[in-house]
């Protein structure tokens, strides 16, 4: 870890020369428990914002987070895919030890547990308030919703945005028309809140008020609770196609709309801030900003970066899941770092506990604690390694410092493909890769297979693959694992 001195944004380093060095005795104490914000973003990639590399558009406000906080360029999402990924920022568990794979749609029979404790249940048992604005995608039957498991506000969609029954160009779809996801089999899109729908989402003009609404809510949830501590979860359900942007911001990019779309997300984080800051609050407010897994990159100009990264969202190339992740939390983040040490979404909820001295959940978790990372002690390095699961339960990598094992696994390629344009896909092509070795302090690009210069790395890496088999299991090798619990279940009838 280090003070940024290249590399990043201009605005990123002019920021940091002007926020004055905190010392140990100027630094706020643990003791006094923080507001928590946690912002979500859906598909937006490791180079999708300005102080990541994005081009033709700006995140100032984003930015700013950065300059006041730590950047960290090695953290990843739990897995490449939507349901997946959200179950394990809020439990702190590898999504396939809860029984969590892929992307759940409307009518799911199965959805988050009553038995695992969410950031929102851990955190409401010491005196938070909690509230969730945007994506839920955790099972959208009322047991499954948010209310039932830790939240005391909700408003938002309950799965992704084009799960509905409209096409690609915005217009009702009919039964005959093609489309990825069955559209024509989706019910209208509906938007919740508390418990109860409120409205349908029914044209690509509403999902352009979407990210307006949000933050809205979100400003009028945070100006609520300004006499207790509160935990917010932001999930956005931009990028995620299809993307729409309110008038305010259409054509403000020179990007498209998938610039002006980021636009309008930088706005709504300068938005939430301002409201911090008007209220006193900003001081005592940690501030997270990461999400669920890389780009959509079939959707071309409609999709995000990966900021050359290899492959995308539903791989385990770190395209797919290595995300931007910034923390700014003033008096205990030094403002204007970069950390570099290995860390995971999974990681937050046991931070959190750390944080604010709230119990663990009682069963076994896989995140761990980086308060260390965040506060820059030296030599820090909570993380040794990360295992990359996909699909019901396979397990097609394994991390541990630089180098990176792919393990032999099928998978759909972006590679050699024209992407498509204006909100319609491209294609995507089966293929699959053998045993391979990266370095990735060389290659984050993952292209120089070393597996045969490193034997020994190879061998000493198989230890935790195998014990992630014996664990979990694997069904690339047909090991059922020991420690998996079962996702919720409804019974039969339901609704």
């Amino acid at each position: 870890m280090k003070p940024i001195i290249t590399g990043a944004a201009a605005i990123l380093l002019l920021m940091t020369t002007l926020i004055p060095k905190v010392s140990k005795s100027q630094s706020a104490t643990l003791s006094e428990k923080p507001n928590i914000i946690l912002i979500f973003m859906d598909d937006m990639g490791y180079g999708d914002l300005d102080a990541y590399g994005g081009i033709g558009y700006t995140t100032p406000n984003i930015d700013k987070l950065a300059a006041e906080g730590m950047r960290f360029t090695n953290f990843y999402a739990a897995q490449p895919i939507c349901s997946a990924s959200r179950a394990a920022i809020l439990t702190g568990c590898y999504p396939n030890r809860i029984g969590f794979s892929g992307a759940l749609g409307p009518h799911s029979r199965i959805g988050i547990s009553g038995k695992e404790v969410t950031i929102a249940g851990m955190l409401k048992k010491i005196g938070y308030a909690t509230g969730i604005i945007g994506k839920w995608h955790l099972g959208d039957a009322k047991k499954f919703l948010p209310l039932q498991h830790g939240f005391d506000y909700y408003f938002g969609l309950p799965y992704s945005n084009d799960m509905w029954p409209v096409n690609y160009d915005g217009q009702p779809i009919k039964p005959a028309d093609q489309a990825w996801g069955r559209k024509h089999t989706k019910p209208p899109l509906p938007l919740i809140e508390g418990n109860e729908v409120i409205r349908h989402i029914t044209t690509l003009k509403d999902q352009s008020m979407l990210t307006t609404w949000y933050t809205e809510k979100a400003v009028q949830f945070i100006n609520r609770h300004k006499t207790q501590p509160f935990f917010l979860y932001m999930a956005q359900s931009m990028v995620h196609v299809p993307i729409a942007v309110s008038d305010k911001f259409k054509g403000k990019s020179k990007q498209g709309l998938f610039g002006d779309v980021m636009m309008e997300i930088d706005w709504s984080v300068g938005q939430i801030m301002k409201t911090l800051k008007a209220g006193g609050l900003d001081k005592n407010t940690l501030v997270i900003f990461t999400s669920d897994n890389g780009p959509w990159l079939t959707f071309g100009n409609h999709a995000g970066s990966t900021g050359g990264l290899r492959e995308g969202k539903a791989t385990t190339w770190e395209g797919g899941q290595r995300e931007p992740a910034i923390f700014r939390w003033p008096g205990i983040v030094p403002p204007g770092t970069v950390c570099n040490q290995l860390s995971c979404t999974i990681d937050i909820l046991p931070t959190l506990a750390a944080i604010t001295g709230a119990p663990l959940p009682p069963h076994k978790i896989d995140g761990i604690n980086i308060l260390p990372l965040l506060k820059d002690e030296s030599r820090a390095s909570p993380r040794d390694h990360l295992f990359f699961y996909f699909r019901k339960n396979s397990l097609e990598a394994v991390r541990e410092g630089p180098w990176k094992l792919v393990l032999p696994h099928p998978y759909n390629s972006y590679e050699d493909e024209l992407p498509g344009r204006d909100g319609f896909p491209g294609k995507m092509h089966p293929d699959s890769t053998g045993l391979a070795l990266y370095d990735l302090r060389r290659d984050p690009g993952e292209r120089y297979d070393v597996k045969d210069q490193h034997p020994e790395i190879i061998e000493n890496m198989q230890h935790l693959v195998e014990a992630a088999r014996a664990d979990l299991g694997d069904d690339l090798t047909g090991r059922p694992g020991k420690n998996r619990r079962p996702p919720g279940h409804l019974t039969p009838g339901a609704p």
